[in-house]
């Protein structure tokens, strides 16, 4: 998966894993208000589908869109991204700056190496 979404786009496919396949009408009652207009939501819907995020059944002529990559995919996907475009591909390198910028503590690594240690051994 090579396209990123941008955080509107990332919305509306948040709304499709949370409630699953929905009509364009669907998705627009899921928004809080101020709501966009419904073409603007068919609009972006249309583009997570040529993104390949998306796809649809038709139903006479109205289409029900539905994920075509699951949350968990994505989240992959943009964790491998980030780790390629800004860490030169290392996950050391990520790791450490995450140590460097106080998000992970030695302490809470050393629990990590441990519980990965202990699940190789199971």
């Amino acid at each position: 998966m090579k396209n990123k979404l941008t955080k509107k786009e990332e919305e509306i496919m948040n709304m499709f894993w949370d409630y699953g396949p929905m009509f364009v009408r669907d998705v627009q009652e899921h928004y809080e208000e101020p709501k966009p207009a419904l073409t603007t939501t068919s609009t972006m819907v249309r583009i997570l589908e040529s993104k390949g995020f998306v796809g649809h059944k038709a139903f006479g002529n109205t289409y029900q869109y539905f994920p075509l990559v699951s949350c968990e995919d994505y989240k992959k996907s943009s964790l491998f991204g980030v780790i390629s475009d800004y860490f030169e591909n290392s996950y050391l390198k990520a790791v450490s700056a995450l140590v460097k910028e106080d998000k992970i503590s030695v302490e809470e690594l050393k629990d990590l190496i441990a519980q990965i240690e202990a699940g190789k051994e199971a």
